[in-house]
Parts: C-alpha cells; sequence; structure tokens
C-alpha cells in the first residue's frame, strides 16, 4: 500500500475536486425484485476525509456501503475508485482495491481464534502459532483493544468481536475503511478508544465512511455528512453547516424537534397496582440484595452505568436467569412469590422481556414478519391444546405489522433483510401479541433511528396509558427522562435511590449513578 500520511495531509487542495475524490458513485441504484433500495444516489469521498452516511431505518445506507465493499452489485449507474470506473463482485475484490467494511452483524469466523480471524487470508506457507498469537497481541495493543488473541471469537461478546473487526480492517492497510455502526456494542470507554484510532486513521490519509444513528458522534467526527432518505440522496454538506434538528429535518422530512427527547416532564402518571416487585434479588456477582417496584400504568425508567445488574434482574423476573438458590430473595407477581424456571412460564403470567440483543435474542431470523408475531402468539397460548389457524396468523401478524408501522419491500421478507429499526419493530410486536402486563423494555431504541424512536416511544406511552405495568431499561439519559414517570438508579447490583420524573435531572440521576 502507497504510504498516504505525511503526503495527504500536507498536499495543498486541488483546483480540481475530482482528484481527491477516492470513492465516487454516480447514479446508483440497487433494486430487490424491482423495488429500489437506493435510487440515482451520487456519493462522493474525498482522501483522507470522514464521512457520516445519515438516514431512518430503510433509507438504503447499509445498501449503498455494501455496494461500496462488493457485498451486493449495482443495479444501474456507476461507481468510480481513484477516478477509474469499477464493477465489484465480491469483497475480495473490494478488498484489491484497498477498500474494507466493519458490518454491524460481525463477519467473524467464531470458531477462530482472535488471532487466526485477524490473519485469515494473509497466512504465510510456514506459520508458528505461537508468533501469530503474539504479533495479534502486540497489534491488538497498540490499538488500546484488551482482547485475548488466544480466545475463540465465538466466545466473545458483542464489544469485542467489533474491536476484533475493526482491527482486521486497520490491519489490512485499508485506504477506505466503511464502519457500519461501530459503536452501538460499545462502552463510553471502549468509545474514546474507538474515536482516538478515528483521527489517527484520518491522519494517516485513510477515507472513512462510518453508518451512525447516534447524531452526537456525526457531528463530533465527521468533515461531511451525507443524509439519505427513502433510498435517496437529500444532501450532503459539511459538518459545521449541520445542527442536530437539521439532520432530523432531512433524514425524516419534517421537525421532531419536540417529539422526541422533548421537554422536560411537568405530570406524571398516577401510581396503579403495584404488579411486580423484587426483594432482596441475589444473583452471582451481578445482582445483590435488589429491590424494586413497578407498578401498573406508570413507565418505569431503570438506568444505571455498565454493571450496575438492570439486565441480570429483569432477566431473573422474565425467567431467563435464576437467581441464587439460597438466599436468592423473592419475585412478586401482583402480590404473590413467582420463581421461573423458564421464561415460558412468565410469558402465560403475562411477564414479556424485550431483549437488548434483537440479532441473538430477539427473533427467528429466517423466517418472515408474520411468522415471528405467530411465534410470539404461540408462546402466550402454546400448549398440547393450544392451536392458531394460519388465516389468523397472518391476519395477527397484519395487525402489529400496520400498528407498529413496519416497513418491508414484501410481506414474505425474512426478519433478517429488515432494517434495524423494522427489526426492533417485530421484536416489540412479538412480546405485544402475548398481551402482557408486565413489559420490560431493554434499550428499546438501540441502534434505531430517530424516526423509529418516535415511534417505538409512542408505543410504550401508549402502553403506559391503557395501564400497563412498563419497564424501560436504557443508558442514555434523555430517553429515561422523556418516557419515565419514576426513575430508579442502580449501582453495584442494586437500586440505590429512586426519583419522581417531576425532580429528577441529568445530574441527579449521573451522581446516584457513580458515587
Amino acid at each position: 500500500m502507497t504510504d498516504m500520511g505525511t503526503d495527504a495531509i500536507a498536499a495543498p487542495a486541488s483546483t480540481d475536486s475530482a482528484v481527491d475524490n477516492v470513492l465516487e458513485l454516480r447514479a446508483a441504484t440497487k433494486k430487490y425484485a424491482g423495488v429500489p433500495a437506493i435510487e440515482d444516489v451520487d456519493f462522493t469521498l474525498r482522501r483522507g476525509e470522514i464521512h457520516a452516511l445519515v438516514g431512518e431505518n430503510g433509507a438504503g445506507k447499509s445498501t449503498l456501503t455494501k455496494v461500496m465493499a462488493g457485498v451486493v452489485s449495482l443495479s444501474s449507474g456507476q461507481m468510480l475508485v481513484e477516478g477509474q470506473p469499477v464493477e465489484l463482485k465480491t469483497p475480495l475484490e473490494a478488498r484489491h482495491k484497498g477498500i474494507a467494511m466493519v458490518f454491524q452483524e460481525t463477519s467473524l469466523v467464531p470458531t477462530m481464534t482472535v488471532a487466526q480471524n485477524l490473519y485469515l487470508g494473509q497466512e504465510a506457507f510456514f506459520n508458528r502459532l505461537r508468533g501469530v498469537y503474539i504479533a495479534a497481541q502486540q497489534f491488538m495493543q497498540s490499538l488500546n483493544f484488551d482482547v485475548d488473541p488466544t480466545a475463540t471469537v465465538g466466545m466473545l461478546g458483542a464489544a469485542k468481536k467489533q474491536m476484533v473487526e475493526i482491527a482486521r480492517a486497520v490491519l489490512h492497510k485499508a485506504r477506505i475503511i466503511i464502519f457500519d455502526e461501530p459503536t452501538a456494542s460499545l462502552t463510553p470507554e471502549e468509545k474514546k478508544y474507538f474515536f482516538d484510532l478515528i483521527f489517527n486513521l484520518k491522519a494517516r490519509g485513510v477515507s472513512i465512511i462510518f453508518i451512525s444513528h447516534a447524531l452526537e458522534e456525526a457531528l463530533l467526527l465527521a468533515d461531511r455528512i451525507t443524509v439519505l432518505r427513502d433510498g435517496k440522496h437529500v444532501v450532503t454538506d459539511d459538518k459545521a453547516n449541520f445542527d442536530r434538528a437539521r439532520i432530523v429535518k432531512a433524514m425524516v422530512g419534517r421537525d421532531l424537534s419536540q417529539t422526541l427527547y422533548g421537554q422536560r416532564k411537568t405530570t406524571v402518571r398516577p401510581q396503579g397496582e403495584c404488579l411486580l416487585a423484587v426483594r432482596n434479588l441475589r444473583m452471582a456477582s451481578m445482582v445483590k440484595n435488589n429491590s424494586l417496584s413497578v407498578f401498573a400504568g406508570q413507565v418505569t425508567g431503570v438506568f444505571g452505568l455498565v454493571g450496575a445488574g438492570r439486565t441480570e434482574t429483569f432477566k431473573v423476573v422474565a425467567g431467563l436467569i435464576k437467581r441464587d438458590f439460597f438466599h436468592g430473595g423473592e419475585v412478586l407477581l401482583r402480590g404473590k412469590p413467582v420463581r421461573y424456571k423458564v421464561a415460558r412460564s412468565a410469558v402465560r403470567d403475562g411477564i414479556a422481556y424485550i431483549t437488548e440483543d434483537r440479532k441473538i435474542e430477539g427473533f427467528f431470523e429466517t423466517m418472515s414478519i408474520q411468522q415471528n408475531i405467530y411465534m410470539g402468539l404461540l408462546g402466550r397460548i402454546g400448549s398440547a391444546f393450544g392451536w392458531v389457524s394460519g388465516a389468523k396468523a397472518r391476519a395477527v401478524g397484519e395487525h402489529w405489522t400496520q400498528l407498529l408501522n413496519v416497513r418491508a419491500i414484501g410481506k414474505d421478507v425474512k426478519v433478517i433483510e429488515l432494517s434495524g429499526g423494522n427489526q426492533q419493530k417485530v421484536v416489540i410486536a412479538r412480546s405485544l401479541v402475548q398481551d402482557p402486563d408486565v413489559i420490560i423494555f431493554d434499550e428499546p431504541t438501540r441502534g434505531v433511528d430517530v424516526g423509529a424512536i418516535a415511534e417505538i416511544h409512542a408505543e410504550i406511552n401508549r402502553l403506559a396509558d391503557a395501564g400497563k405495568a412498563v419497564v424501560v431499561i436504557s443508558s442514555y439519559l434523555p430517553e429515561v427522562m422523556s418516557l419515565s414517570d419514576r426513575i430508579l438508579v442502580a449501582k453495584q447490583g442494586k437500586v440505590v435511590v429512586e426519583f419522581s420524573a417531576l425532580e429528577a435531572t441529568q445530574e441527579k440521576i449521573m451522581y446516584a449513578a457513580i458515587h
């Protein structure tokens, strides 16, 4: 690879902008079954720039970048790399052109180690495994990524898998790197390392495209921002000419500033019946003597930093994991003790847990939207005598698809082919079709665009207004404060303080979570 480091940075701006474009798409169109996912999109990437690509789920961001990465081919239009027309048919061809993509869903080999994944395709004829591990260890340390090179990838969490994907792209010395939601699974500290890495790559002359639903990241990192809507190009401009409101309006075609993370709450819903109570709950080292209550007709927000035990507490409630056998505490549903060995028992008692990891735990990826929702219905009625006709399953699926505004190019499309926000809506529908009384949303808008966030928030509020007991676990303080009637702050395995939404401030909540 040509070293573009100091020369690329020091070179004066060219009078011919085409000279500075390392990648260009002209009138790019990609159709599936005759339906365009992107249509007549023009896009340019300059040498050594960070270019943010934003838009609602289904706007065409992933399709556009997959074209650049050789994953899919254009139906019409043209792609140029360094001014030369190219037709990339495989990711390997893209790699040979210096283009690498870090996918939101990792493309690692789960049965191989971290080191083997890093050097896959670059192996020497004779390999000393110890030497490969040492090289991988040194390389990961140079990126400030704390990942054991001898670990099997399948045993890693989402964040560390993402680190390996990023490291592999950097190791292959790509001149253009595309990141699809690179920070969705990273902790705040890991995000800082990632941002430092991005700026380091830019300084070396690498051109970067990144897709992110976190608009603050686009405004922080990018040199330019491109907005797509409904598969079409809306605007490209310098970051300095954007603010959050302009980006959101370009993305959705309307102003959401008053509806999304809006004004401070002036009223809260009154407490109804105490449907769920946790008393002195313990689960290994993650949940420590935790106690809390959840009331009908309210949204109970749960906030805490990584390791606060929020998710683990409610997975115990939902029968997904087990509390300590001795001195494990109590879970009370409508005042009566319950101890679920499997999730189905909790579902039948009216408890729904909507997972934070939709890709792994949320849906059957090769099934259609309606089939996934039907499987949720079976979870509530399923027994030796439980049966739902195909016609009813289709009717139920169609009802929830329309209610939650799930958008797809066809009724029989597989859920894995949907955008992230529409996948999340399917996961929510699978639980709500069970007509639960207690609904636990775990990070309901992670990796979801602003339009879908507004729709999911509206559904959460509708459920509380209908008398359901709603729990929202979220790491994003504005979301907790905009939705919650009461806010529980967890720290080191238990709830340490409770606030009414009327008295809560971000400063008070964060102070309780840290100190």
